[in-house]
């Protein structure tokens, strides 16, 4: 063994390798496509390597004895089937068939880990002219792929990478670059990680909590939260419309060792699929980024849903951010459910249907707390996006304004949120209390007053004063600047006059 691969891995070491594998396909290929591929590849990587260590120790622990290794591997969490490993492939690389090849693999890998995997890879076709070109360019890409992975670097064995968050964050970084490069795109399956986190500890999951994002994406708000519980006893659940973003989600899961999250593919809005006794299945915590202001969402068979989620009204077809909002608010424990949801400004004051399910969701008093952020947080959107929280359960019926627009930290393409900011809101909301500029603790009444508006300025001031300006000092500094301008005009035309140009 080289002294190489004894050492433990680094994480920007795997993180850059693994973003330079891209360059297989850029220029070639949408980033929005090619992610699939090297997130898959990286996948089979992991697995690969991870088996063949376990086999090894086998191999070493019984001598050699085929049958003990064999029953022991099939203990394992997964199964790796024969020809199916990286090393496998790699070898193979310079067939003329490798795309079928890796197709062939991947379906045997999904076959033999049904509970886990299932369908986890029908959306990715290594043999595609479509989106990996002609024959000989596509295994040229192919091969390249394959040798990117054989790197070193990439050399992902539990006894290398030691903390198993490793390969986890280098999928969560991939994912993020991908979602940076596909602009508007990427705002649709991740969530920046900053705001992951705000919503995390704002939502404080516990243990025991069972958690749903119902507009999963990539998992990225599913993971943040699973890792605030602070414990391993948590269920999580989520759906995902996007079938190739579904199946990024479920390897997402898998790679964070959180096997038995219940991802499901379709749409949440109007084919629900976390059910339990044909109702919607409970949850401690929902939370989502869904997509912002979703057009033809399904509002023409709102007022039957079986569910009757929609009881407080029906949002307009173009605009299904109160769709979601109802979906979350009716899928928590009626006792002490908590929804955590990332929305435009505009549901904070929009009028009609919007305004009359507004109204209700205060009147109820489920509404928390509503929190403003700075612009240009996510990925494909400079509009600045708001935070609402609801709460059922709640004791009294005042709702907190927080202001949190302000303080972030600029970046050249993308606003992000620092420690300190993340903080400070956080510890404003456990407080609930007002603070000058920044939060208000608004009554019920006050609320009222404003025809159930939460358009966060009528309840906070961020006006600054300007400094009274003294008059008379002004009027001085003018006048001494007229005398300098005076005495400069003067000199200025004694040099000229030495210059005999006047």
């Amino acid at each position: 063994m080289s002294l190489f691969a004894e050492q433990k891995i680094n994480q920007e070491e795997i993180n850059r390798v693994a973003w330079a594998a891209c360059d297989t396909f850029r220029g070639v290929i949408d980033a929005a496509q090619y992610k699939d591929y090297i997130l898959v590849m990286l996948f089979l990587k992991y697995m690969s390597d991870v088996w063949k260590e376990h086999y090894e120790t086998y191999r070493r622990e019984y001598a050699g004895d085929v049958e003990r290794i064999n029953r022991r591997l099939s203990r394992e969490r997964f199964i790796m089937p024969e020809n199916c490993a990286f090393d496998y492939l790699f070898e193979r690389r310079n067939d003329a068939n490798i795309g079928e090849l890796i197709n062939i693999a991947l379906e045997n890998i999904e076959e033999a880990n049904k509970a886990k995997l299932e369908g986890v890879f029908r959306n990715i076709d290594f043999n595609s002219e479509a989106n990996l070109g002609q024959t000989k360019d596509r295994n040229r890409r192919l091969r390249n792929l394959l040798e990117d992975f054989n790197n070193p670097a990439l050399d992902l064995r539990p006894s290398r990478i030691g903390d198993e968050d490793v390969i986890g964050n280098t999928y969560e970084y991939l994912i993020a670059k991908f979602a940076s490069d596909a602009g508007k795109k990427g705002g649709e399956f991740y969530t920046p990680k900053q705001v992951s986190t705000l919503l995390s500890k704002l939502l404080a999951p516990k243990k025991g909590d069972r958690i749903c994002d119902p507009a999963c994406g990539s998992g990225s708000l599913l993971i943040r939260l699973a890792d605030a519980v602070g414990d391993r006893d948590f269920a999580l659940y989520g759906q995902e419309s996007n079938g190739s973003t579904w199946a990024l989600c479920r390897m997402n899961m898998f790679l964070h060792g959180k096997d038995s999250a219940q991802i499901e593919w379709g749409d949440t809005l109007n084919n629900p699929k976390l059910i339990e006794a044909d109702g919607l299945k409970k949850f401690d915590i929902v939370v989502a980024n869904p997509p912002f202001s979703l057009d033809k969402w399904g509002a023409e068979s709102a007022a039957s849903d079986t569910y009757n989620r929609f009881h407080r009204g029906t949002p307009p077809k173009s605009k299904g951010d109160y769709a979601f909002i109802s979906h979350m608010v009716e899928a928590t424990y009626a006792e002490n459910g908590k929804v955590g949801v990332v929305v435009p400004h505009g549901v904070l004051f929009r009028g009609g249907a919007e305004g009359r399910i507004r109204q209700s969701l205060i009147e109820e008093n489920l509404l928390d707390a509503v929190i403003g952020l700075p612009a240009n947080l996510f990925f494909g959107t400079g509009i600045p996006a708001a935070i609402l929280l609801f709460k059922r359960g709640r004791t009294d019926s005042d709702v907190l304004f927080i202001d949190a627009s302000r303080e972030f930290e600029q970046g050249k393409n993308q606003n992000r949120l620092r420690e300190s900011d993340i903080a400070k809101v956080v510890e404003t909301y456990r407080s609930f209390e007002t603070i000058e500029k920044y939060a208000y603790r608004a009554r019920f009444e006050k609320i009222k007053e404003n025809d159930f508006n939460l358009n966060i300025p009528r309840y906070v001031d961020t006006f600054e004063d300007e400094e009274e300006i003294d008059i008379k000092a002004v009027q001085a500094e003018i006048i001494n600047l007229e005398r300098e301008l005076v005495q400069v005009r003067s000199r200025m035309d004694e040099y000229l006059r030495e210059l005999n140009l006047v």
